[in-house]
């Protein structure tokens, strides 16, 4: 499969190196070239320098006709951004954006993106381990209908109002390939009746 991740920090450049030796066909964005010190020498994907939720970068660079679309970096602006052009302009069939937040990961969800996360899916594993009990919401929530145009209710200056938006890629000419082999840069668904409630900066769920 050919595979597109947005975000070479540890969990992007893990899966691009695992998924690359299982033989898939990898492109990781990030906007730092050193993000890419990360992938190992024998990554042998290709490792692009440009900003993931510009479209022309992402075409550009054979983004268009992949077969899944991870959006990994650490801005869940960023990624709620690149996984609806990834969904909408470029129809890519699987798209996963991660999203910190479970409030947004939860609402995004009901948009038609599927969330990952990390929130989530840290309380669950400690309530597991010490069984604690504690119910949250789904590390990985799948919408029960997909939405074709999350944009038309969620807009930038939506998201804006919200988190303040990242900064822009360093100087420099976007959507750069940086040579990844070796690399040379330096240095199922939620229950649809399930009753919600919530408490400040976190949304909890009962079954």
């Amino acid at each position: 499969m050919k595979i597109v991740i947005v975000g070479c920090g540890r969990v992007g450049s893990t899966l691009a190196e695992s998924l690359d030796a299982d033989g898939h066909e990898v492109i990781i964005f990030d906007i730092k070239t050193a993000a890419f010190d990360r992938l190992p020498e024998t990554f042998k994907g290709a490792a692009v320098r440009g900003d993931g939720t510009d479209e022309e970068v992402l075409r550009r660079n054979g983004a268009g006709d992949a077969d899944i679309f991870l959006s990994l970096t650490e801005g869940d602006n960023r990624n709620i951004m690149s996984a609806q052009v990834a969904m909408e302009n470029l129809q890519i069939p699987q798209v996963i954006a991660k999203i910190n937040d479970p409030v947004r990961a939860a609402a995004y969800a009901e948009l038609g993106v599927v969330t990952l996360c990390r929130t989530n899916l840290m309380v669950e594993s400690v309530s597991r381990h010490l069984d604690l009990g504690i119910q949250t919401g789904p590390g990985i929530d799948i919408p029960s209908e997909a939405h074709k145009h999350p944009h038309h209710r969620i807009g930038a200056d939506a998201i804006d109002a919200v988190e303040p938006t990242e900064a822009e890629p360093a100087a420099g000419t976007p959507g750069t390939r940086v040579n990844p082999a070796p690399v040379q840069a330096s240095g199922k668904t939620r229950q649809a009746d399930a009753r919600r409630g919530q408490r400040p900066g976190f949304r909890r769920w009962r079954s």
